[in-house]
């Protein structure tokens, strides 16, 4: 969202539209059904509120201040960015914090979670959103080309078969067709799309509890499913197991690109801002039923409203949260504000 919100470049959003395109097409009959190759299976469905707008929000202004989204924290961090290793550590620290107030936020105003799925049919939802993807995307070409008169010119690179693999850059479009794909294997092996930040709380959670701090008491934790997560090993929940799937694939990726080179040295401005930011991203994360993942790409495919008021107020948030990086990112350029999403 960055690079459009600050350079008019729109070839990541495009390449968003084209990932939750290919999503919604296999997603869409799969729920409508609520079968996928014999399983049950069921969409994020959440409500649509108050809680939603701030939420999304504050995460948008946490990308900026962190250096990424949930899945870009991870990623990078995994990786070997250890300025990163804290906004991650502050992430899960905030989304702790936010399950002690959740009950709070949830009480307030909302409108009843809404699956255009099962409300308007299969055929009707998936041609709104494929016309909403379409006409984002014509957007970003209108406004990119006003900027720079043409669109930009795709990434070159001399790494050809296996070497483009590992060291990059890969199309845009190849991303996110594999995401989308990735996605639909994981409603179909779970029985749900992906999501990330619940594993956070969780992770907090189970290190407070270890503290002495009596997280069981907490509203958030007493519900079944919550607290059968809390009791149980870290490894039975799925989707902490496909965040430290995450972090194990980007350390393997760096070191077989020869890009594994972690570094001590932040500066103080940056870190504060990883702190700051990392906090952000993990309560708002909660307030908002998900992350870019689990409210923004799993709930557009699982054919919530939710998800695009996420997207709204998050883009609202990055616009804020762009305005606030020259403040802790010393010399950086006006037109250059790069995240790990």
């Amino acid at each position: 969202m960055a690079v459009f919100i600050r350079e008019r470049r729109g070839a990541g959003l495009r390449a968003q539209m084209v990932m939750l395109a290919v999503a919604v097409v296999l997603f869409f009959p799969a729920l409508g059904a609520g079968t996928l190759f014999g399983q049950p299976v069921t969409g994020l469905v959440a409500p649509v509120g108050i809680s939603v707008v701030v939420g999304a929000f504050i995460f948008g202004i946490g990308m900026q201040l962190g250096g990424g989204c949930a899945s870009g924290t991870l990623f990078t961090a995994g990786g070997g960015n250890a300025r990163m290793l804290v906004t991650l550590l502050f992430f899960i620290l905030g989304s702790l914090i936010a399950t002690h107030h959740v009950d709070w936020w949830l009480a307030l105003p909302s409108f009843p979670a809404v699956s255009v799925v099962k409300t308007f049919g299969v055929l009707p939802a998936l041609i709104v959103n494929l016309a909403l993807f379409t006409l984002i995307a014509f957007i970003t070409v209108k406004l990119e080309k006003r900027r720079h008169g043409q669109l930009e010119t795709p990434v070159t690179t001399d790494h050809r078969g296996l070497s483009r693999v590992l060291r990059g850059p890969w199309v845009l479009v190849w991303g996110a067709v594999a995401l989308a794909l990735l996605n639909y294997a994981t409603l179909a092996l779970a029985g749900r799309p992906w999501g990330i930040t619940s594993a956070f709380a969780l992770w907090g959670a189970k290190v407070a509890s270890g503290l002495g701090v009596d997280v069981g008491s907490w509203g958030f934790w007493q519900s079944a499913a919550n607290a059968k997560a809390l009791a149980a090993p870290v490894w039975e929940d799925v989707i902490s197991v496909m965040d430290i799937g995450i972090m194990l694939g980007a350390l393997l990726a760096a070191g077989l690109a020869g890009r594994f080179a972690p570094s001590l040295d932040i500066p103080t401005r940056s870190l504060v801002a990883a702190v700051i930011g990392g906090l952000l991203l993990g309560y708002g994360s909660r307030l908002a039923y998900g992350c870019n993942i689990g409210a923004y790409f799993s709930g557009i495919a699982s054919g919530r409203l939710h998800g695009w008021l996420w997207l709204v107020a998050a883009y609202a948030g990055n616009v804020i949260g762009v305005r606030f990086r020259p403040i802790f990112f010393a010399g950086e350029r006006p037109q250059v504000a790069l995240t790990g999403c």
